[in-house]
């Protein structure tokens, strides 16, 4: 023992509460979540996204309260093709504890870095029509672009990227970062176009997403046949199979490739982790990523400009252990954590 060592911690720490915390990144987290001594419970309160403070109002404000960030839910999944569920995926999400607010491995806090909070959920007309869904969502993202709100999302079904993008990528079509186990590039089938196998064909053929600068990773199953538009557009596909043979960092390094310079939307459909770690969803595929590599991964876009994200298809009826609805949450959190290392984002003191 180097009891000179141990006497200096002992007159640091002897007296010192858990609220007191000499370094400067640690202590904005303690600065988030003690009064004094006492920290506050994460199991107690009114449940929100990633804990940020709530809101509801900002939705009414033009400039949407000064936010630089908001979090918010679209409980919508009219666009299944298999099992229905995920309009309370907002909900499992909000229900989540002990998510954050440190990001040990990208070192930020950002609750503390930008002025984030949970607004609600997108309002919707109708609760039947799926048409009308998307025109309200584009609607609404569209009032958050033009306020210069990022928004970070949960859904819902995945046809609900769709109008976010046409919001976000109207003024320059955005480049993509998707982590998926469907391509969701296919065309109009059973009366339906907006479905939620097809957000990206659509996208492409507005103009509001750059098939050169849109990667798609853990790709798998046995839907391939209807993705023919993904290859002819230009897309870079990065398999389930490719991502094992590439690894981590090799799969960063070509996605930062094809993403190039820009701004960058990330949507991640949890059905791109294997369903052995997160089987509430509605259209599961095995095989896929497990969710340390889905941290890995977007870990290493940290730099990127990063105009918004998505969480998607979560199916809390199908999560009897809720570690689907845990893994989307901590996943909501690196996205989070992007957007707020994003160059475009203002940083706070």
């Amino acid at each position: 023992m180097d009891k000179k060592n141990l006497e200096r911690l002992r007159a640091k720490y002897n007296a010192a509460g858990g609220g007191d915390v000499m370094d400067p990144e640690f202590k904005k987290v303690t600065d988030l979540l003690f009064t004094g001594d006492t920290r506050r419970k994460p199991y107690s309160g009114v449940p929100t996204l990633l804990d940020a403070p709530y809101r509801e109002d900002a939705v009414d404000l033009p400039d949407f309260g000064g936010l630089d960030i908001a979090l918010l839910g679209v409980p919508m999944d009219l666009g299944v093709t298999n099992r229905p569920g995920a309009r309370f995926g907002p909900r499992a999400v909000r229900a989540m504890e002990r998510i954050g607010p440190y990001n040990h491995a990208l070192k930020v806090v950002p609750q503390a870095e930008a002025k984030v909070a949970d607004i609600g959920d997108v309002p919707m007309r109708s609760r039947f029509s799926l048409d009308q869904s998307i025109e309200d969502i584009e609607t609404f993202y569209t009032r958050l672009a033009a306020a210069g709100v990022r928004p970070c999302s949960v859904g819902g079904d995945h046809s609900i990227t769709y109008p976010i993008l046409k919001a976000l990528g109207a003024e320059r079509p955005l480049g993509m970062i998707h982590i998926d186990a469907h391509s969701d590039t296919s065309g109009e089938y059973d009366g339906a176009k907006f479905h939620h196998g097809g957000p990206f064909r659509w996208a492409v053929l507005d103009g509001v997403l750059d098939p050169a600068r849109t990667v798609q990773i853990g790709i798998r199953g046995s839907a391939e046949f209807l993705w023919e538009f993904a290859y002819d557009a230009g897309m870079t596909l990065i398999h389930a199979e490719k991502f094992a043979q590439m690894g981590v960092e090799a799969v960063i390094a070509k996605a930062r490739e094809v993403i190039g310079e820009g701004p960058v939307y990330v949507s991640f459909d949890i059905d791109g982790i294997d369903p052995a770690f997160a089987p509430g969803t509605g259209t599961p595929e095995i095989g896929g990523l497990s969710p340390r590599e889905v941290q890995a991964l977007l870990r290493g876009f940290a730099g990127l400009d990063i105009v918004g994200g998505d969480v998607v298809e979560i199916a809390p009826e199908y999560d009897p252990t809720t570690n689907t609805a845990q893994v989307g949450g901590q996943i909501l959190f690196e996205i989070l954590s992007l957007m707020v290392l994003a160059p475009g984002v203002r940083k706070r003191p």
